[in-house]
């Protein structure tokens, strides 16, 4: 049963860091990302902070792809070490969002990372 939960916090890192993506690359002009990255619509507006985003996006893609892949696509044996690695980044990355961004990081992007890692530890 621990295992079953695990995987489904595994799941829910990776689709969430895809969704994160999508906010940063598509969605970075919007109300929601003013209030996301305490940022005002003039500064959201700047060519260079719209590129950033994007980029930003792009790994937040290649995290939540990883998580994904290493789990359903890599051998049993590989898994595990690739799921600590993915969702470790996941972890670290919003720790420092939460120190300088927005302490909601934490609890947004944080807390399902945490507890998928806990789980990993736990059930290996």
């Amino acid at each position: 049963m621990l295992n079953l939960i695990s995987d489904i916090f595994v799941v829910l890192v990776g689709i969430e860091a895809l969704l994160i993506m999508a906010f940063e690359m598509f969605g970075s002009q919007s109300k929601a990302a003013q209030k996301a990255f305490n940022a005002s619509a003039n500064y959201l507006a700047i060519p260079e902070t719209k590129a950033s985003m994007a980029n930003q996006g792009l790994y937040n893609g290649f995290i939540g792809v990883g998580v994904l892949v290493g789990r359903f696509l890599f051998p049993a044996n590989a898994v595990y070490p690739i799921l600590l690695l993915f969702i470790g980044f996941v972890v670290v990355a919003a720790i420092f969002g939460a120190a300088t961004i927005s302490r909601r990081i934490l609890l947004t992007q944080g807390a399902p990372a945490i507890i998928s890692l806990i789980l990993l530890l736990l059930t290996h």
